[in-house]
Protein backbone atom coordinates (compact mmCIF):
# COMPACT_ATOMS: atom_id res chain seq x y z
CA UNK A 1 0.00 0.00 0.00
CA UNK A 2 2.87 2.27 0.76
CA UNK A 3 4.02 1.57 -2.34
CA UNK A 4 0.54 2.77 -4.48
CA UNK A 5 0.56 5.82 -2.67
CA UNK A 6 3.72 7.04 -4.07
CA UNK A 7 2.67 5.89 -7.84
CA UNK A 8 -1.12 5.94 -7.94
CA UNK A 9 -1.57 8.55 -10.48
CA UNK A 10 1.12 6.31 -12.85
CA UNK A 11 -0.96 3.24 -12.28
CA UNK A 12 -4.21 4.60 -13.04
CA UNK A 13 -2.37 6.94 -16.00
CA UNK A 14 -1.61 3.45 -17.68
CA UNK A 15 -4.79 1.36 -16.82
CA UNK A 16 -6.39 4.08 -18.79
CA UNK A 17 -3.89 3.40 -21.74
CA UNK A 18 -4.40 -0.61 -21.27
CA UNK A 19 -8.15 -0.25 -21.55
CA UNK A 20 -7.99 2.21 -24.59
CA UNK A 21 -5.51 0.06 -26.08
CA UNK A 22 -7.74 -3.09 -25.39
CA UNK A 23 -10.56 -0.82 -27.07
CA UNK A 24 -8.18 -0.22 -29.81
CA UNK A 25 -7.21 -3.32 -31.05
CA UNK A 26 -10.75 -5.02 -30.37
CA UNK A 27 -12.67 -1.89 -32.85
CA UNK A 28 -9.42 -2.25 -35.03
CA UNK A 29 -9.98 -5.69 -35.95
CA UNK A 30 -13.94 -5.11 -36.67
CA UNK A 31 -12.90 -2.57 -38.92
CA UNK A 32 -10.18 -4.56 -40.46
CA UNK A 33 -12.97 -7.33 -41.44
CA UNK A 34 -15.36 -4.76 -42.92
CA UNK A 35 -12.89 -2.94 -45.00
CA UNK A 36 -11.26 -6.09 -45.51
CA UNK A 37 -7.75 -4.30 -45.38
CA UNK A 38 -5.55 -2.93 -42.30
CA UNK A 39 -6.61 0.75 -41.55
CA UNK A 40 -4.31 0.84 -38.63
CA UNK A 41 -1.29 3.49 -38.32
CA UNK A 42 1.43 1.97 -37.28
CA UNK A 43 3.09 4.71 -36.35
CA UNK A 44 0.68 5.72 -33.98
CA UNK A 45 0.70 1.99 -32.72
CA UNK A 46 4.85 2.50 -31.79
CA UNK A 47 3.55 5.87 -30.26
CA UNK A 48 1.20 4.24 -28.08
CA UNK A 49 3.97 1.37 -26.73
CA UNK A 50 6.41 4.27 -25.85
CA UNK A 51 4.19 6.18 -23.89
CA UNK A 52 2.93 3.21 -22.02
CA UNK A 53 6.63 2.35 -21.54
CA UNK A 54 7.24 6.13 -20.56
CA UNK A 55 4.44 6.08 -17.92
CA UNK A 56 5.00 2.23 -16.43
CA UNK A 57 9.32 3.72 -16.40
CA UNK A 58 8.06 7.18 -14.48
CA UNK A 59 6.00 5.41 -12.16
CA UNK A 60 8.64 2.70 -11.46
CA UNK A 61 10.74 5.94 -10.69
CA UNK A 62 7.89 7.86 -8.96
CA UNK A 63 8.02 4.69 -6.13
CA UNK A 64 11.89 3.52 -6.09
CA UNK A 65 13.19 7.68 -5.57
CA UNK A 66 10.96 7.47 -2.27
CA UNK A 67 13.16 4.18 -0.82
CA UNK A 68 16.62 5.35 -1.47
CA UNK A 69 17.92 3.67 1.76
CA UNK A 70 16.10 0.19 0.41
CA UNK A 71 17.27 0.59 -3.88
CA UNK A 72 21.10 0.96 -4.91
CA UNK A 73 21.79 4.46 -6.58
CA UNK A 74 22.07 2.02 -9.60
CA UNK A 75 18.74 0.51 -9.99
CA UNK A 76 17.58 4.21 -9.13
CA UNK A 77 19.61 5.93 -12.00
CA UNK A 78 19.00 2.71 -14.42
CA UNK A 79 14.89 3.15 -13.85
CA UNK A 80 15.70 7.06 -14.59
CA UNK A 81 17.59 6.48 -17.59
CA UNK A 82 14.65 4.17 -18.91
CA UNK A 83 12.15 7.44 -18.04
CA UNK A 84 14.60 9.93 -19.42
CA UNK A 85 14.94 7.95 -22.87
CA UNK A 86 11.03 7.26 -23.12
CA UNK A 87 10.23 10.51 -22.91
CA UNK A 88 12.85 11.81 -25.53
CA UNK A 89 11.81 8.72 -27.76
CA UNK A 90 8.03 9.90 -27.20
CA UNK A 91 8.52 13.63 -28.01
CA UNK A 92 10.41 12.47 -31.22
CA UNK A 93 8.18 10.12 -32.09
CA UNK A 94 5.21 12.64 -31.70
CA UNK A 95 7.36 14.99 -33.82
CA UNK A 96 7.04 11.91 -36.80
CA UNK A 97 3.92 11.20 -35.83
CA UNK A 98 2.25 14.47 -36.68
CA UNK A 99 4.24 15.50 -39.57
CA UNK A 100 3.19 12.38 -41.33
CA UNK A 101 -0.44 12.86 -40.67
CA UNK A 102 -0.64 16.59 -41.48
CA UNK A 103 2.32 17.08 -44.53
CA UNK A 104 3.62 13.64 -44.87
CA UNK A 105 6.83 12.65 -43.82
CA UNK A 106 9.75 14.17 -46.57
CA UNK A 107 11.22 12.18 -48.78
CA UNK A 108 14.92 13.69 -48.84
CA UNK A 109 17.23 11.90 -46.54
CA UNK A 110 18.63 15.17 -45.18
CA UNK A 111 14.97 15.90 -43.52
CA UNK A 112 14.70 12.79 -42.06
CA UNK A 113 18.04 13.10 -40.26
CA UNK A 114 16.98 16.70 -39.21
CA UNK A 115 13.90 15.09 -37.61
CA UNK A 116 16.10 12.41 -36.38
CA UNK A 117 18.83 15.03 -34.76
CA UNK A 118 17.73 15.94 -31.61
CA UNK A 119 16.92 12.84 -30.43
CA UNK A 120 19.14 11.22 -30.78
CA UNK A 121 21.52 13.67 -29.31
CA UNK A 122 19.49 14.06 -26.08
CA UNK A 123 19.77 10.75 -25.78
CA UNK A 124 23.21 10.52 -25.66
CA UNK A 125 23.71 13.57 -23.76
CA UNK A 126 21.57 11.62 -21.25
CA UNK A 127 23.57 8.36 -21.04
CA UNK A 128 26.46 10.51 -20.29
CA UNK A 129 24.74 13.07 -17.90
CA UNK A 130 22.80 10.61 -15.87
CA UNK A 131 26.22 9.70 -13.19
CA UNK A 132 25.28 13.11 -12.14
CA UNK A 133 21.64 12.95 -11.42
CA UNK A 134 21.00 13.90 -7.94
CA UNK A 135 18.02 12.97 -5.71
CA UNK A 136 16.17 15.90 -3.71
CA UNK A 137 13.98 15.30 -0.75
CA UNK A 138 10.75 17.03 -1.20
CA UNK A 139 7.85 17.89 1.06
CA UNK A 140 5.60 15.29 -0.32
CA UNK A 141 7.91 13.28 -2.10
CA UNK A 142 11.30 13.07 -3.45
CA UNK A 143 12.43 14.01 -6.75
CA UNK A 144 15.49 14.18 -9.27
CA UNK A 145 17.18 17.29 -10.84
CA UNK A 146 20.55 17.34 -12.68
CA UNK A 147 21.71 18.03 -16.47
CA UNK A 148 19.93 14.60 -17.20
CA UNK A 149 16.48 16.73 -16.48
CA UNK A 150 17.50 19.34 -18.51
CA UNK A 151 18.25 17.53 -21.42
CA UNK A 152 14.96 15.70 -21.41
CA UNK A 153 12.73 18.63 -21.14
CA UNK A 154 14.92 20.43 -23.95
CA UNK A 155 14.54 17.74 -25.97
CA UNK A 156 10.58 17.72 -25.63
CA UNK A 157 10.59 21.86 -26.22
CA UNK A 158 13.02 21.41 -29.46
CA UNK A 159 10.48 19.12 -30.60
CA UNK A 160 7.17 21.56 -29.63
CA UNK A 161 9.01 23.95 -31.53
CA UNK A 162 9.68 21.67 -34.72
CA UNK A 163 5.95 21.09 -35.07
CA UNK A 164 4.70 24.47 -34.69
CA UNK A 165 7.56 25.41 -37.12
CA UNK A 166 5.63 23.35 -39.13
CA UNK A 167 2.21 24.63 -38.26
CA UNK A 168 3.37 27.80 -39.04
CA UNK A 169 4.92 26.89 -42.43
CA UNK A 170 2.01 24.72 -43.30
CA UNK A 171 -0.72 26.09 -41.69
CA UNK A 172 -3.23 25.82 -44.50
CA UNK A 173 -2.26 22.69 -45.77
CA UNK A 174 -3.23 20.76 -42.38
CA UNK A 175 -6.79 19.88 -42.37
CA UNK A 176 -8.96 21.62 -39.65
CA UNK A 177 -9.83 18.67 -37.12
CA UNK A 178 -5.94 17.39 -36.93
CA UNK A 179 -5.01 21.57 -36.63
CA UNK A 180 -7.20 21.62 -33.75
CA UNK A 181 -5.76 18.59 -32.59
CA UNK A 182 -2.95 19.57 -32.66
CA UNK A 183 -3.08 22.54 -30.95
CA UNK A 184 -4.56 20.87 -27.66
CA UNK A 185 -1.44 18.59 -27.59
CA UNK A 186 0.60 21.83 -28.02
CA UNK A 187 -1.30 23.51 -25.06
CA UNK A 188 -1.21 20.21 -23.21
CA UNK A 189 2.34 19.76 -22.87
CA UNK A 190 3.40 23.47 -22.10
CA UNK A 191 0.61 23.41 -19.35
CA UNK A 192 2.26 20.32 -17.94
CA UNK A 193 6.08 21.00 -19.14
CA UNK A 194 5.07 24.13 -16.64
CA UNK A 195 3.86 22.81 -14.01
CA UNK A 196 6.63 19.98 -14.00
CA UNK A 197 9.93 23.01 -13.99
CA UNK A 198 7.90 25.25 -11.36
CA UNK A 199 6.93 22.35 -8.95
CA UNK A 200 9.11 19.34 -9.74
CA UNK A 201 7.57 17.63 -6.72
CA UNK A 202 4.31 16.94 -8.75
CA UNK A 203 5.43 14.39 -10.86
CA UNK A 204 2.91 15.21 -13.39
CA UNK A 205 4.71 14.49 -16.43
CA UNK A 206 2.96 10.52 -17.11
CA UNK A 207 -0.79 12.85 -17.30
CA UNK A 208 0.76 14.24 -20.23
CA UNK A 209 1.52 11.38 -21.57
CA UNK A 210 -1.52 9.69 -21.59
CA UNK A 211 -3.66 13.06 -22.64
CA UNK A 212 -1.88 13.55 -25.57
CA UNK A 213 -2.16 9.54 -26.42
CA UNK A 214 -5.73 9.40 -25.56
CA UNK A 215 -6.69 12.95 -27.89
CA UNK A 216 -4.69 11.25 -30.92
CA UNK A 217 -6.84 8.43 -30.44
CA UNK A 218 -10.00 10.07 -29.73
CA UNK A 219 -9.05 12.81 -33.05
CA UNK A 220 -7.38 10.67 -35.18
CA UNK A 221 -7.22 7.20 -34.61
CA UNK A 222 -10.26 6.17 -33.06
CA UNK A 223 -11.48 3.26 -35.90
CA UNK A 224 -15.09 4.22 -34.85
CA UNK A 225 -14.33 7.15 -37.27
CA UNK A 226 -12.74 5.43 -39.69
CA UNK A 227 -15.68 2.88 -40.14
CA UNK A 228 -18.09 6.13 -40.59
CA UNK A 229 -15.95 7.36 -42.71
CA UNK A 230 -15.74 4.23 -45.00
CA UNK A 231 -19.57 3.59 -44.34
CA UNK A 232 -20.39 7.26 -45.90
CA UNK A 233 -17.88 6.27 -48.63
CA UNK A 234 -19.41 3.34 -49.62
CA UNK A 235 -22.99 4.62 -49.36
CA UNK A 236 -21.84 8.16 -51.85
CA UNK A 237 -20.32 5.35 -54.39
CA UNK A 238 -23.39 3.30 -54.09
CA UNK A 239 -25.71 5.85 -54.49
CA UNK A 240 -23.50 7.45 -57.45
CA UNK A 241 -23.11 4.05 -58.92
CA UNK A 242 -26.78 3.36 -58.65
CA UNK A 243 -27.51 6.58 -61.15
CA UNK A 244 -24.93 5.90 -63.20
CA UNK A 245 -26.68 2.55 -64.13
CA UNK A 246 -29.51 4.18 -65.64
CA UNK A 247 -27.24 6.05 -68.30
CA UNK A 248 -26.18 1.99 -69.06
CA UNK A 249 -23.02 2.41 -67.19
CA UNK A 250 -21.55 -0.08 -64.83
CA UNK A 251 -19.51 2.77 -62.46
CA UNK A 252 -16.65 3.03 -64.61
CA UNK A 253 -16.91 6.51 -65.37
CA UNK A 254 -17.46 7.28 -61.80
CA UNK A 255 -14.37 5.81 -60.45
CA UNK A 256 -12.20 7.14 -63.09
CA UNK A 257 -13.19 10.76 -63.68
CA UNK A 258 -13.14 10.73 -59.98
CA UNK A 259 -9.50 9.74 -59.88
CA UNK A 260 -8.79 11.93 -63.10
CA UNK A 261 -9.89 14.81 -61.12
CA UNK A 262 -8.00 13.84 -57.54
CA UNK A 263 -5.09 13.69 -59.98
CA UNK A 264 -5.29 16.92 -61.38
CA UNK A 265 -6.15 18.51 -58.10
CA UNK A 266 -2.44 17.18 -57.12
CA UNK A 267 -0.66 18.41 -60.00
CA UNK A 268 -2.58 21.46 -59.43
CA UNK A 269 -1.06 22.36 -56.00
CA UNK A 270 2.47 22.53 -57.89
CA UNK A 271 1.57 25.58 -58.92
CA UNK A 272 2.05 28.49 -56.69
CA UNK A 273 -1.38 30.20 -57.10
CA UNK A 274 -2.98 27.00 -55.95
CA UNK A 275 -1.09 25.60 -53.09
CA UNK A 276 -2.88 26.92 -50.66
CA UNK A 277 -6.58 26.64 -51.63
CA UNK A 278 -5.81 22.87 -52.71
CA UNK A 279 -5.13 21.85 -49.11
CA UNK A 280 -5.45 18.30 -47.67
CA UNK A 281 -9.23 19.16 -46.91
CA UNK A 282 -9.51 20.25 -50.27
CA UNK A 283 -8.41 17.05 -51.48
CA UNK A 284 -10.24 14.96 -49.20
CA UNK A 285 -13.47 16.58 -49.46
CA UNK A 286 -12.94 16.57 -53.31
CA UNK A 287 -12.53 12.58 -53.43
CA UNK A 288 -15.90 12.35 -52.09
CA UNK A 289 -17.53 14.61 -53.81
CA UNK A 290 -16.42 13.83 -57.50
CA UNK A 291 -18.36 10.73 -57.80
CA UNK A 292 -21.90 13.08 -57.15
CA UNK A 293 -20.73 15.11 -60.02
CA UNK A 294 -23.65 13.25 -62.28
CA UNK A 295 -25.71 12.68 -59.10
CA UNK A 296 -28.71 14.75 -61.21
CA UNK A 297 -29.06 12.26 -63.62
CA UNK A 298 -31.53 10.03 -61.45
CA UNK A 299 -34.50 13.19 -62.47
CA UNK A 300 -33.64 12.37 -66.08
CA UNK A 301 -36.00 9.97 -68.29
CA UNK A 302 -33.96 6.56 -69.06
CA UNK A 303 -35.38 7.00 -72.89
CA UNK A 304 -33.15 9.64 -73.12
CA UNK A 305 -30.09 8.89 -70.69
CA UNK A 306 -29.80 4.97 -73.09
CA UNK A 307 -31.10 6.65 -76.16
CA UNK A 308 -28.70 5.25 -78.85
CA UNK A 309 -28.59 8.06 -81.02
CA UNK A 310 -28.11 12.00 -81.17
CA UNK A 311 -30.72 13.98 -78.61
CA UNK A 312 -33.15 16.19 -80.00
CA UNK A 313 -33.01 19.88 -79.05
CA UNK A 314 -35.71 19.46 -76.20
CA UNK A 315 -34.29 16.24 -75.21
CA UNK A 316 -31.13 18.02 -74.68
CA UNK A 317 -32.67 20.54 -73.11
CA UNK A 318 -33.95 17.79 -70.71
CA UNK A 319 -30.85 16.74 -70.12
CA UNK A 320 -29.16 20.05 -69.49
CA UNK A 321 -31.13 20.09 -66.40
CA UNK A 322 -29.35 17.29 -64.29
CA UNK A 323 -27.06 19.55 -62.91
CA UNK A 324 -29.59 21.82 -61.33
CA UNK A 325 -31.65 18.65 -60.16
CA UNK A 326 -28.13 16.95 -58.86
CA UNK A 327 -27.30 20.47 -56.35
CA UNK A 328 -30.85 20.39 -55.34
CA UNK A 329 -30.47 16.57 -54.02
CA UNK A 330 -27.02 17.38 -53.18
CA UNK A 331 -28.86 20.48 -50.76
CA UNK A 332 -31.90 18.56 -49.68
CA UNK A 333 -29.80 15.48 -48.97
CA UNK A 334 -26.44 16.69 -47.37
CA UNK A 335 -27.52 19.82 -45.15
CA UNK A 336 -27.43 17.96 -42.00
CA UNK A 337 -23.79 17.40 -42.39
CA UNK A 338 -21.31 18.77 -39.75
CA UNK A 339 -18.69 18.90 -43.02
CA UNK A 340 -20.17 22.17 -44.81
CA UNK A 341 -17.34 22.64 -46.91
CA UNK A 342 -18.00 18.84 -48.30
CA UNK A 343 -21.38 19.99 -48.77
CA UNK A 344 -20.51 23.31 -50.13
CA UNK A 345 -18.10 21.23 -52.62
CA UNK A 346 -20.62 18.31 -53.60
CA UNK A 347 -23.05 21.21 -54.70
CA UNK A 348 -20.70 22.90 -56.40
CA UNK A 349 -19.22 19.74 -58.68
CA UNK A 350 -22.79 19.00 -59.22
CA UNK A 351 -23.95 22.17 -60.12
CA UNK A 352 -21.62 23.74 -62.02
CA UNK A 353 -19.27 21.04 -63.84
CA UNK A 354 -20.81 21.67 -67.80
CA UNK A 355 -19.76 24.91 -67.41
CA UNK A 356 -17.14 26.11 -69.89
CA UNK A 357 -13.98 28.72 -69.19
CA UNK A 358 -16.00 30.88 -72.17
CA UNK A 359 -19.03 31.39 -70.38
CA UNK A 360 -20.77 29.33 -73.13
CA UNK A 361 -21.92 25.88 -70.43
CA UNK A 362 -24.79 25.36 -68.47
CA UNK A 363 -26.70 25.59 -66.59
CA UNK A 364 -26.12 29.44 -65.65
CA UNK A 365 -23.30 30.36 -68.22
CA UNK A 366 -20.77 31.21 -66.06
CA UNK A 367 -16.99 31.88 -67.09
CA UNK A 368 -13.27 31.86 -66.13
CA UNK A 369 -13.02 32.23 -62.14
CA UNK A 370 -16.61 32.82 -61.38
CA UNK A 371 -16.60 29.25 -61.82
CA UNK A 372 -15.96 27.19 -58.51
CA UNK A 373 -12.05 25.53 -58.80
CA UNK A 374 -13.92 22.19 -57.70
CA UNK A 375 -16.26 22.33 -60.81
CA UNK A 376 -13.46 23.16 -63.36
CA UNK A 377 -11.51 20.38 -62.69
CA UNK A 378 -14.57 18.23 -62.83
CA UNK A 379 -14.96 19.66 -66.15
CA UNK A 380 -11.98 17.95 -67.70
CA UNK A 381 -11.63 14.95 -65.97
CA UNK A 382 -15.35 14.30 -67.04
CA UNK A 383 -14.98 15.14 -70.64
CA UNK A 384 -11.62 13.21 -71.06
CA UNK A 385 -13.12 9.77 -69.55
CA UNK A 386 -16.81 10.59 -71.48
CA UNK A 387 -15.30 11.18 -75.20
CA UNK A 388 -12.50 7.94 -74.08
CA UNK A 389 -15.29 5.26 -72.58
CA UNK A 390 -17.64 4.15 -74.97
CA UNK A 391 -21.38 4.91 -74.52
CA UNK A 392 -24.41 3.42 -76.12
CA UNK A 393 -24.56 6.23 -78.79
CA UNK A 394 -20.70 5.85 -80.03
CA UNK A 395 -17.49 3.56 -79.68
CA UNK A 396 -14.79 5.14 -77.57
CA UNK A 397 -11.81 7.64 -79.06
CA UNK A 398 -8.92 6.79 -79.20
CA UNK A 399 -7.04 8.54 -76.58
CA UNK A 400 -4.34 10.16 -79.25
CA UNK A 401 -7.82 11.83 -80.10
CA UNK A 402 -9.15 12.44 -76.53
CA UNK A 403 -5.98 14.40 -75.56
CA UNK A 404 -6.37 16.16 -78.67
CA UNK A 405 -10.19 17.65 -77.58
CA UNK A 406 -8.91 18.38 -74.13
CA UNK A 407 -5.90 20.53 -75.59
CA UNK A 408 -8.41 22.07 -78.04
CA UNK A 409 -10.47 23.38 -75.61
CA UNK A 410 -7.68 24.97 -73.49
CA UNK A 411 -8.97 28.64 -72.73
CA UNK A 412 -12.29 28.18 -74.28
CA UNK A 413 -14.06 24.98 -72.63
CA UNK A 414 -11.47 24.46 -70.12
CA UNK A 415 -9.16 26.25 -67.34
CA UNK A 416 -5.96 26.55 -69.22
CA UNK A 417 -4.39 25.78 -65.50
CA UNK A 418 -6.26 22.85 -65.22
CA UNK A 419 -5.43 21.36 -68.68
CA UNK A 420 -1.82 21.80 -67.74
CA UNK A 421 -2.22 19.80 -64.33
CA UNK A 422 -3.94 17.34 -66.74
CA UNK A 423 -0.85 16.89 -69.26
CA UNK A 424 1.56 17.46 -66.19
CA UNK A 425 1.38 13.41 -66.13
CA UNK A 426 0.46 11.47 -69.06
CA UNK A 427 1.60 7.96 -67.19
CA UNK A 428 -0.68 8.51 -64.48
CA UNK A 429 -3.82 9.58 -66.24
CA UNK A 430 -3.45 6.04 -69.22
CA UNK A 431 -2.58 4.03 -65.63
CA UNK A 432 -5.75 5.07 -64.65
CA UNK A 433 -7.71 4.54 -67.91
CA UNK A 434 -6.29 1.25 -68.26
CA UNK A 435 -6.63 0.31 -64.67
CA UNK A 436 -10.45 1.24 -64.23
CA UNK A 437 -11.01 0.11 -67.83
Amino acid sequence: MIVLHWCKMQIMCLLILIYMGIIYIREGRKLNRITEKSNCNRLFDVLFIMSELAVLFDGITACTINFLDQVPRTVNLFMHLGMFVSYEIFAMLLFWYWVSVTVGISKRKWMKAAYLMPGIITICLTVCLLPELKFMPGIYTNYSMGSAVYVSFICVAIYCAMTIIVIVAKYRYIPKTKREALATTLVCIVIIMSLQIIFPEFLVTSIAIAMITISIYINMENPAIYGLEHYHHEMVMGFATLVENKDDNTGGHIRRSSAYAVLIAKNLRKNKKYRNVITKDYLDNLVQSAPMHDIGKIGIPDAILQKPGRLTPEEFDKMKEHPVIGGKIIKDTFSHLYNGEYENMAYQVAMYHHEKWNGKGYPEGLSGTDIPLCARIMAVADVFDAVSAKRCYRDAMPLKECYRIIENGRGTDFDPDIVDAFFANRDQVEAIYYHEK
